[in-house]
């Protein structure tokens, strides 16, 4: 089967390494078409995955974009649909990735006659798209996609709640290869001494810094912790958010925290990292479609407190391969990272717990294989 998967980002967010293991076992007979230039197009050409920017500017359509800002990028559709369509026609199957790659993939795949699988990596929610967006999204995938792939079952409820038609859509998790996130023992120690937090109870946050993502919470937990609990924050700002970064370090200071936070900005060692946390924390204060974060967390071997919502509830188990807590509660998280820290002996059982499970569940051979029996059943 010859696939042309189409992404709308120059950059790697979770729907984007999602892609590249998805790609992987047909990367002799596929191409990766992108909407930007950027580093997500080096990361599939280190996995010699072939791969081509479509368009010279990236599509001005965010996703609270109204409806006349949505026609007003027709004018730059259309070349990139011409162009999509040109590339579709050397192929069985187009494989849209993203909703603005949802967009020109359903077109396409009426002009090339080619059939179109949407991977849903969005909750699809007034909360995080607006009116257009939805009903665009869900109006092209009831009318063109012959498979809708969700990565939860709240992706997929929150689909067939707007109106996706529910018999075309089939829950996949994201598939992750365990190997890679196994590290050195005597490497982890040196990260610690290099970090300063040898002797430190080391709490993680991996993501942008974004109010959504909550890392305020994490901060006025800390509040409520022994001084030796410390924080890294490994992510930073996009999309014009250095104003919620300004206020992070205002509400460090006013609590007295200089020395338990540390902002280490964008990191490529994730899995590194995660091992040199005690604990990994996920603090979204609306619901996560899956929540990658979480699954890189327990095959690292360490223990996660997610956000109850979302995807979320469908990867942690409260008490026996993680722990929930409610969005938003700051509280919550303060008296789980302090149990973790009081009684480690507890702690260590759910981390292995939560490796075994995930290492088995979210393994990407066992799920490459679903996702091609269904381009095989469907298509």
């Amino acid at each position: 089967m010859k696939i042309l998967f189409l992404d709308q980002s120059g950059k790697p967010g979770g729907a984007e390494l999602c892609l590249i293991d998805i790609a992987k076992p047909y990367r002799d007979r596929a191409l990766v078409g992108l909407f930007a230039d950027g580093s997500f197009k080096t990361l599939l050409q280190q996995n010699h995955i072939p791969v081509e920017v479509l368009i010279n500017q990236p599509i001005q359509v965010r996703k609270q974009s109204n409806l006349l800002q949505a026609l007003s990028s027709l004018g730059q559709l259309a070349p990139l649909v011409a162009k999509v369509v040109q590339r579709a026609i050397e192929y069985d199957l187009i494989y849209a990735n993203t909703q603005k790659a949802l967009v020109v993939g359903a077109i396409a795949s009426l002009l090339a006659r080619r059939p179109l699988v949407y991977h849903l990596h969005d909750i699809l929610s007034p909360e995080h798209f607006s009116k257009t967006n939805l009903r665009i999204a869900v109006n092209l995938a009831n009318r063109f996609a012959s498979l809708v792939i969700a990565n939860s079952q709240a992706s997929q409820t929150a689909f067939v709640q707007a109106g996706g038609r529910a018999e075309l859509t089939t829950v996949i998790y994201n598939g992750f290869n365990p190997e890679l996130y196994q590290t050195c023992a005597s490497d982890t120690n040196k990260l610690r001494r290099n970090l300063g937090i040898e002797d430190k109870f080391v709490v993680g946050h991996f993501s942008r810094l974004s109010p959504w993502k909550g890392q305020h919470i994490l901060i006025e937990a800390l509040a409520k912790c022994p001084p030796q609990v410390t924080a890294l924050l490994v992510g930073d700002a996009l999309f014009g958010e250095q104003e919620y970064v300004k206020q992070l370090h205002q509400q460090i200071d006013q609590l007295g925290l200089e020395n338990q936070v540390k902002f280490l900005g964008f990191r490529a060692d994730i899995p590194q990292l995660m091992a040199a946390c005690d604990l990994v924390t996920h603090t979204s204060t609306a619901p996560e479609p899956f929540g990658r974060v979480i699954v890189e967390a327990m095959l690292c071997g360490k223990p996660v407190v997610a956000a109850k919502a979302g995807g979320a509830i469908e990867l942690v188990e409260h008490g026996i391969n993680g722990f929930l807590t409610t969005p938003g509660s700051f509280e919550e998280l303060a008296n789980i990272i302090n149990s973790c820290l009081e009684d480690q002996q507890n702690t260590a059982t759910i981390a292995n717990n939560a490796r075994a499970i995930a290492s088995e569940r979210f393994d990407i051979v066992n799920i490459n294989r679903q996702i091609a029996q269904e381009l095989s059943s469907k298509l």
